[in-house]
């Protein structure tokens, strides 16, 4: 149903059908005081419309020559798979929120609203705001509005105590300024920012690595500082603001060239869609400059997955990479770094000799 506040609507034959609407309205009623949370300037909608309107020029959008919008959807895949476990489901909206709005400052774009999709056997509405309220965590952290979302109740097709999350951003940049590799030249440095661990990529695998559904999760662990399940539902970090900070500083420099958020695919398939095809060149990474963190040496350890498998399926610690100009790389740490980050260079672009976009060395 859509999120619309409470009313007077009741149907006795959809509830026997295993569809109580009167549960989504009480769900709605939760989640106000998160989505309020999330009203920046631009949102010119109230919770309950038909669609979530939001205004540019409200939103201050007006010194733009051509402003493009650019837009990324996703879900927290499996990872959902340990919040049901754990019972815990107040993180998770952050990780839907990161890995759309993680993707769309890939091309210098400025988050600007959200929408979210949440389908469950049964709604539970006390679960379903704590959903929502780690989704207006996300868009604060992404300074994106909340403007609208769907909540569908749907017995048969997912258990009573089960959901699926996917989530909508659109963003905003100006043509000028899309990042799209076309300044890249050889010598380019390739700066890491550390993730949170494993993000929301990869968790088919990392399950089975850990064997999450019959392993104790709650049990602490010395080599992570806290329990495993802890440990793999750390919510996904939103580099929005940092490397916004960075393209303002950079602007009257030589620019932020290149920006790869480390996904599904790891270092392998994700650096280089940062770099242009036509540019004939590759990002070479130096393998010890990595700092691999303990979750992932754990997972290595446990499962004798080879370090190539590691490499091209899991960050491994490094969430984003942005590629500057040699010259503008000691400004760009000291930005990232004022931004609370922890960023380090691991490699450069060179010249290639063939079709690779990559190579760790």
């Amino acid at each position: 149903m859509k999120r619309k506040f409470k009313m007077k609507s009741s149907s006795e034959a959809y509830k026997n059908a295993g569809v109580d609407i009167t549960a989504g309205y009480k769900s709605v009623e939760l989640m106000k005081k998160h989505i309020e949370r999330t009203l920046v300037p631009g949102v010119i909608s109230e919770i309950g419309g038909f669609g979530g309107l939001f205004s540019l020029k409200e939103a201050g959008i007006s010194n733009m020559a051509d402003p493009v919008l650019v837009s990324g959807t996703d879900g927290v895949g499996t990872k959902l798979r340990l919040a049901f476990k754990l019972d815990k489901h107040d993180t998770i909206g952050i990780d839907c929120v990161a890995m759309c709005v993680n993707d769309i400052i890939c091309k210098g774009a400025k988050p600007l609203f959200f929408l979210d999709y949440i389908g469950t056997g049964k709604i539970s509405p006390e679960k379903m705001a704590e959903i929502v309220s780690g989704i207006a965590t996300g868009c604060e952290m992404s300074g994106a509005g909340l403007v609208g979302g769907e909540t569908a109740e749907m017995p048969g097709s997912y258990p009573a105590d089960e959901y699926d999350l996917a989530g909508f951003s659109v963003g905003i940049v100006d043509r000028a300024d899309i990042i799209d590799g076309r300044d890249m030249q050889e010598g380019d440095k390739i700066i890491a920012l550390k993730s949170s661990g494993f993000h929301s990529n990869g968790y088919s695998l990392v399950r089975k690595i850990f064997d999450t559904e019959n392993s104790d999760l709650k049990e602490h662990v010395d080599e992570l500082g806290c329990s495993l399940g802890e440990a793999l539902l750390e919510p996904t970090k939103i580099y929005v603001k940092s490397v916004l900070a960075l393209i303002s500083a950079l602007k009257s420099h030589a620019g932020v060239k290149g920006i790869a958020n480390i996904t599904g695919g790891g270092f392998y398939e994700n650096i280089p869609r940062a770099i242009p095809k036509d540019k004939k060149l590759l990002a070479r990474i130096d393998k010890k400059s990595i700092r691999v963190l303990p979750v992932f040496e754990m997972a290595a350890r446990f499962s004798k997955i080879s370090e190539r498998d590691m490499l091209n399926t899991f960050n491994m610690g490094v969430g984003m990479v942005v590629i500057v100009a040699k010259e503008d790389a000691k400004l760009a740490l000291e930005v990232l770094e004022a931004q609370g980050e922890e960023a380090y260079v691991i490699g450069e672009t060179v010249s290639a000799g063939g079709d690779d976009r990559i190579e760790i060395v």
